[in-house]
């Protein structure tokens, strides 16, 4: 059944309702509910029952499963972390050691260059980066709002420009699916290797966060965010200078995420799980923190143990929010928003614009429905296509995809991604996604005038 313009209120008004409300889990559970009430012909009876059962069917998908378990655990991690003494140890050290990164300036530069360098999985991108980087953030006064920020645009857009992991698996995978269909011709790596020059938003992003890094530049809501005090859990005196505690379960995590793609992909790291190796390497990590700070004696079993289960609890808040975000996006997808979207990209235009275009209606979807792999998924193909019709430069269309499904889920409050940033960096959720979001505007509106000019010079 077509829903036509329905399909896209629905879930802009969910994004309009958490925006200006605040309360992203009300605006969550009515935009499910009334995307539901139309699903299902206006009736409220149905309705009720199709939210209940649909939150139970989501646990049907293991990828789900696994991503919701590796939030809770994720939250053991860190409070571990925290009993252990682990992170005002790393806090003192940098206060007597690193003179240079223990500055406002050089805590952001930490949070911006540890998102560079793990570019296997955008989850653990974030969250290491804001683990690592928090307490530092918090001594010198930097906002959560600002880490959140930093820890959210070296996730996606560095796991779409460095594709050696699961991103890039799936963008050779929609490639190889066009050209083994005779869409399109050429060799699916040289392709995707020439698009990543084209993938201007990730790009314009990067240089974004270094300008506001260096420069100190708030703008927007940026300008109110409250630095969080920091607060030794323990006194100064007593805390002694000490990396390892903190940075060898934090290391062994980053470690586990390839060894886990190898084996889950049976041998090649490209065809592997990203949810299920996230999810075995917090796992994995919480046993090596047993195994290693019992024996040292920095925890005892009855604190490691009411640790992992504080930090679960702490998790619950935004475990939930992140399950609702995945039932709107089911929803989104029973009512065609997406493949709205896109049939509205066909029809008599211009070469020169469609490159612009296919950014400008990625970016919507994703956008709308919080998912940049969804939007791949969908918009791949169709981009694809037109490029073949209209005799298209086929990386800065493959660009073009990436850019836009990347600045969609960069800019979406219902995102996976803007999700896990907030919670990396213990930032109220709505409050990260307001302080972001010009930023991300002007990222995309350099990147759409460079899609604009790369389609004139293609043409």
């Amino acid at each position: 059944m077509e829903y036509g313009i329905l399909s896209i209120i629905i879930p802009l008004l969910t994004i309009f309702l958490a925006i200006i409300t605040k309360d992203v889990m009300i605006s969550l559970i009515s935009g499910i509910l009334i995307g539901m009430l139309v699903l299902h012909n206006y009736n409220p009876l149905e309705t009720g029952v199709a939210f209940f059962e649909g939150i139970i069917a989501l646990f049907a998908e293991d990828w789900i499963t696994k991503t919701l378990v590796f939030m809770l655990l994720v939250g053991s991690v860190i409070r571990l972390l925290v009993y252990s003494g682990a992170i005002d140890g790393f806090v003192v050290y940098l206060d007597q050691k690193a003179k240079t990164i223990d500055s406002p300036k050089g805590a952001m530069l930490l949070a911006y260059f540890i998102g560079i360098v793990i570019f296997i999985e955008s989850s653990i991108t974030a969250l290491v980066a804001g683990m690592v980087s928090k307490p530092l953030c918090d001594k010198n006064s930097v906002s959560r709002e600002k880490l959140a920020y930093i820890c959210d645009s070296t996730s996606a857009p560095v796991c779409s420009l460095i594709p050696l992991n699961a991103w890039g698996a799936l963008l050779l995978g929609l490639i190889v699916t066009a050209i083994d269909a005779r869409v399109i011709s050429g060799d699916a790596i040289s392709l995707l290797i020439a698009s990543i020059p084209y993938n201007f938003y990730s790009i314009f992003t990067l240089l974004i966060v270094l300008v506001v890094i260096f420069l100190n530049i708030n703008i927007g809501s940026m300008k109110s965010s409250i630095p969080h005090p920091y607060i030794p859990h323990i006194t100064t005196d007593q805390t002694p200078a000490s990396v390892y505690k903190m940075l060898l379960p934090v290391l062994f995590m980053v470690l586990m995420v390839p060894l886990m793609l190898y084996f889950t992909g049976k041998g090649d790291i490209l065809k592997g799980s990203g949810s299920t190796s996230v999810y075995y390497a917090v796992a994995l990590t919480l046993v090596f923190m047993y195994l290693y700070y019992i024996p040292t004696r920095t925890l005892t079993h009855k604190s490691y143990i009411a640790g992992l289960y504080q930090g679960m609890g702490e998790m619950i808040p935004v475990t939930i929010i992140l399950l609702f975000a995945l039932l709107i996006g089911k929803v989104i997808g029973d009512l065609g928003t997406a493949q709205y979207l896109a049939h509205l990209l066909q029809g008599n235009i211009s070469p020169v614009i469609v490159p612009l275009l296919i950014f400008i209606v990625a970016s919507i979807i994703s956008f709308s429905t919080g998912t940049s792999w969804g939007t791949f998924s969908i918009m791949m193909p169709i981009a694809l296509s037109l490029s073949a019709t209209l005799h298209l430069d086929i990386p800065l269309v493959i660009g073009a995809v990436v850019s836009g499904g990347v600045f969609g889920d960069h800019a979406s409050p219902i995102s996976d991604t803007t999700i896990i940033s907030s919670m990396a960096a213990e930032c109220d959720h709505i409050s990260h996604v307001r302080t972001q979001l010009p930023y991300a505007l002007i990222g995309g509106g350099l990147a759409s005038i460079a899609f604009l000019i790369a389609g004139w010079l293609t043409a």
